[in-house]
């Protein structure tokens, strides 16, 4: 099988999530990524935050959320702050498809490495910046992580919570990684249009408007109405058929039927409530949304006479539109997810670790991790050989300080 990228170079100049994650799936589609970080290492690394890294563990040997964002690529150290570091960069991207960046822009111009310039170098050149609100306007030069750019500024965590309750914060990299099939999918598109024109192309991605796509219901109606939604109320929801309920064994569920008036007999079977189907408040979809708070209490009662595995059977049975509030040590071993695989193994320097698959498949197509991510500057001297650098000048590189 082919891999879809075989053949594309791609030069990462970034550090912590979003931008390297896009970069590794670019890897997992089979371009020859070439990472070049500080030799102090990345930033998602080497970070202070590593005790409060999702999924990290100081007692394992896998960093598995760097190992993420960081797989299948070769690692060149280069401290861009020494003499002659930023020619080798220039040297790199002059033979490169794709360009890809988080710096912020007086790190950019400082090291000259604008669009401009490197375009200068090399005119089929794809060049990908990412930035917490863009290279233009009053905050261009704001820095930024997800949880300020894509979460909070971009008007989701004004929604997200009860009706009276603080704004709800989001999970480490959740902002990251939606912005990373964003940096994707318009790298992609670029090099199609390259195809088309011969051109090099610029991809601009924010994490703030990112964020702002993910809830393009609410804000599509905002730009016409300039009006704040509502949170979702879950003791007094729109719909009680679109509401999550506790069961007996402290577990949740998610109830999601929106459409109404056909899901509510097969649901008052299944709950053993066939009173509510005599009941005329309830008869019609309006009825229930008018009697929401009264419903609600009796649905949350009745789910909690039973526990989540003795529900299941009963919502199943009549093809009603639910899930489980899968916990992560279950999601992991749902058989729904190995048979879409969505896992893969990578076998790294210290041992073999579950990972997560690309998040997307092309049949027939070779697309996959390619193996684990690399150490700081694991491969320097490889990728700068390749580039035609002689041992006197990665010597001489090495005298600088530039190299790790």
């Amino acid at each position: 099988m082919v891999a879809p990228l075989e053949g594309i170079r791609v030069v990462e100049v970034a550090n912590w999530l979003a931008a390297p994650s896009a970069a590794a799936l670019m890897a997992d589609l089979g371009a020859d990524v070439v990472k070049i970080e500080n030799p102090i290492g990345d930033a998602w690394r080497t970070t202070l935050m590593r005790g409060q890294k999702p999924g990290f563990d100081p007692a394992s040997d896998v960093d598995a959320p760097y190992e993420l964002d960081n797989r299948g690529k070769r690692g060149v150290a280069l401290s861009l702050e020494a003499p002659g570091a930023v020619d080798v960069v220039k040297r790199l991207v002059a033979e490169a498809d794709i360009f890809i960046t988080n710096l912020t822009a007086p790190r950019i111009a400082r090291y000259d490495l604008s669009q401009e310039a490197l375009q200068g170098l090399n005119s089929r050149l794809i060049y990908v910046v990412l930035t917490g609100y863009g290279t233009r306007g009053p905050d261009n030069a704001m820095t930024a992580f997800d949880y300020s750019a894509f979460w909070s500024r971009s008007g989701i965590m004004s929604l997200i919570g009860e009706p009276d309750g603080p704004p709800m914060p989001c999970r480490p990299g959740q902002g990251d990684h939606a912005t990373s099939l964003n940096l994707l999918a318009g790298t992609l598109a670029a090099l199609r249009l390259r195809d088309l024109t011969g051109e090099g192309q610029c991809v601009e991605v924010t994490l703030q408007r990112t964020g702002a796509w993910t809830i393009g219901s609410d804000v599509s109606a905002a730009l016409i109405t300039e009006n704040q939604p509502a949170r979702i109320n879950r003791v007094q929801p729109a719909n009680p058929l679109f509401n999550s309920y506790e069961t007996a064994d402290g577990r949740w569920l998610m109830l999601v039927m929106p459409t109404g008036d056909r899901y509510w007999a097969p649901t008052c079977r299944e709950l053993g409530r066939d009173d509510w189907l005599q009941d005329e408040r309830y008869a019609m979809l309006e009825g229930r949304m008018l009697h929401s708070a009264e419903l609600t209490r009796a649905m949350v009662d009745t789910f909690a006479s039973r526990t989540l595995d003795e529900w299941r059977p009963l919502l199943t049975a009549q093809a009603l539109t639910w899930a489980p509030v899968a916990e992560l040590p279950e999601l992991i071993h749902d058989p729904q997810m190995e048979a879409m695989n969505a896992w893969s193994v990578i076998d790294g320097p210290e041992g073999s670790f579950r990972t997560l698959n690309t998040p997307f498949e092309i049949v027939d197509a070779d697309v996959g991790p390619r193996g684990p991510a690399p150490k700081t500057g694991q491969h320097t001297h490889e990728v700068l050989r390749e580039l035609g650098l002689t041992d006197d000048e990665l010597a001489e590189l090495a005298a600088a300080g530039a190299l790790g």
